[in-house]
């Protein structure tokens, strides 16, 4: 697995053109099956890809924290939201809650997460390649591909799949 997050990086800039020419055709003409088949392709490379070997995304990046995921992990812990929000949050530029420093506070070194059952929505959709409409966040697809080797095999898939 080292190996693939080492090279991730790379192969995401040498595919990026190619991706985002190929999201902009997306957007402009989905075909008529693309959530069935963004289901199918994250379901059949989440079946070969274990995440705890990677948990590369809880490395090198931090979720959004809606204030529902702040209500539901402060009382998971027994504190207020804003004593949850101090301790572990900050607000960046666009104003939203995120994590103070990455990695994650509640990644363990056996890539467990210690807050598994309650972890932050964005956390349980990463890396939202099953999501519908998926043509909507190429952008955000755009920048996963280079975090997660899942979303970057998917990725490849679909551009084979659809001409």
């Amino acid at each position: 697995m080292e190996d693939i997050l080492n090279e991730l990086p790379q192969r995401a800039k040498d595919t990026y053109k190619e991706n985002k020419k190929f999201f902009g055709k997306l957007r402009k003409k989905p075909p008529k099956n693309l959530d069935t088949l963004m289901v199918e392709l994250h379901e059949a490379e989440f079946e070969r890809t274990d995440c705890l070997t990677c948990a590369n995304c809880c490395k090198t990046t931090g979720p959004l924290f809606t204030n529902k995921d702040i209500e539901r992990i402060a009382k998971h812990f027994k504190m207020k939201p804003q004593k949850f929000v101090e301790s572990y949050l900050k607000v960046d530029e666009e104003n939203d809650h995120v994590l103070q420093r990455v990695p994650c506070t509640f990644l363990g070194a056996d890539n467990f997460c210690s807050i598994y059952d309650v972890r932050p929505k964005a956390c349980r959709e990463f890396p939202h390649t099953d999501r519908k409409k998926f043509q909507q966040i190429s952008n955000l697809t755009l920048k996963n591909v280079a975090i997660c080797p899942a979303a970057f095999n998917i990725v490849e898939e679909m551009k084979r799949r659809i001409k």
